[in-house]
């Protein structure tokens, strides 16, 4: 039986619509005066509103860039917008659903079906979302990690052919007695006017980078090799009509194409591969030392043995400081949580302060290790 007056075929023996709660014995005629009013539920549009508003939030929480040199900052407004966006999802979801009973019992007279499923559909998105950048941003990182280790594991191999070639020792730059300097003349036409070394072959300086670079002229390293796609300001070094093998250093701004730490080489005590195999002796960029895209790290904050946080204020910058790549003296390559991952729990980016070993004082050109199993991983800091 069809009811006259909204349409709707029921069953023979029901007395009203079940749709518009109408009794079958209605007629047009009998309440003509009675005028139905059918209304949008202002529930529904509220879930829909509540709903492209928390997509929005929670969209720009999870796509806001991450400076860590104001951490602090950033992630306070990441932190506000994601929380309301999530409090705006919960509230669409609960009144979608609200909004879809109401319109189910109203008998006819509200509308906004529509609306409620929208809702509803965008806060599974709005939900799924953080779920995706999560994976997402895990994957990127773990493959960004393997990319660097890739890089620290070819960097430790070509060592091992270097001081197969030069007497056990790791690439070392300069003179016999040459000390840590800030930059070389890299495109000199020789060795002693590119580190200064007077003609006894004493004196002079060379840069970290230029130890490290010994492995492009001599093992047969890219100089892509030497880079982390984290870690700011850093390129790839190109010479352009010049042949990498003539020059003694990652050009007149070395800094700027190294993103790796070395153990420092200019030493009484430089290591050989006669030594401790367990010994790092490169690993990311040192915290406590200026860069070309990163701050200075506040050493007091570290605390090797205090919480997660106070540990990572003492990891590798661009790694968002859950670690760092090491590469050990055997040549295996980890991914280390924490900075106190020498032997003995020494920390591989400062040196010993007397008998602290485990948190160490941070490193300054000058400084030298004070035993061979001291870890001192350093860079060169940029010229001001």
């Amino acid at each position: 039986m069809k009811c006259l007056k909204c349409g709707l075929e029921n069953r023979n023996d029901v007395k009203r619509c079940v749709n518009c709660s109408t009794p079958m014995t209605w007629t047009p005629d009998s309440d003509s005066d009675e005028e139905v009013i059918v209304r949008v539920s202002r529930v529904a549009l509220t879930a829909i509103i509540l709903a492209l508003c928390s997509f929005v939030f929670v969209f720009l929480s999870l796509m806001a860039p991450v400076n860590l040199m104001i951490r602090n900052i950033t992630w306070t407004i990441r932190d506000v917008l994601l929380f309301t966006g999530l409090v705006m999802l919960a509230a669409s979801l609960i009144l979608g659903f609200v909004s879809l009973i109401q319109i189910e019992i109203s008998g006819g007279k509200k509308t906004g079906t529509g609306f409620a499923v929208g809702a509803i559909i965008l806060s599974i998105l709005a939900a799924i979302l953080p779920i995706w950048r999560i994976v997402s941003m895990a994957n990127r990182g773990t493959a960004i990690n393997m990319y660097c280790g890739t890089n620290l594991s070819g960097i430790g191999k070509a060592m091992l052919i270097y001081a197969n070639d030069y007497g056990d020792a790791l690439p070392r730059a300069g003179g016999r007695n040459s000390t840590w300097g800030t930059s070389v003349a890299y495109n000199a036409a020789n060795r002693m006017q590119a580190y200064a070394i007077g003609p006894n072959g004493t004196g002079g300086s060379a840069a970290i980078s230029s130890s490290l670079y010994l492995l492009v002229k001599y093992a047969e390293v890219t100089p892509r090799s030497f880079i982390c796609p984290q870690d700011r300001n850093v390129s790839q070094f190109v010479a352009p009509n010049q042949d990498l093998v003539q020059l003694w250093d990652f050009g007149s701004e070395p800094w700027k194409h190294n993103s790796y730490a070395y153990q420092m080489p200019y030493s009484a005590i430089a290591l050989t591969t006669s030594d401790n195999p367990a010994t790092p002796i490169a690993a990311d960029r040192n915290p406590w030392m200026p860069s070309p895209g990163w701050g200075v790290k506040n050493f007091s904050a570290f605390n090797p043995d205090g919480n997660r946080a106070s540990v990572m204020a003492g990891n590798s910058f661009p790694h968002q400081d859950e670690g760092q790549n090491v590469l050990y003296l055997d040549t295996h390559m980890t991914f280390e949580n924490s900075s106190s991952c020498g032997i003995n729990m020494d920390n591989i980016y400062s040196s010993w302060n007397g008998s602290d070993i485990h948190k160490g004082k941070p490193p300054k050109i000058g400084y030298q290790p004070v035993s061979k199993i001291d870890s001192m991983l350093v860079n060169d800091p940029p010229l001001r």
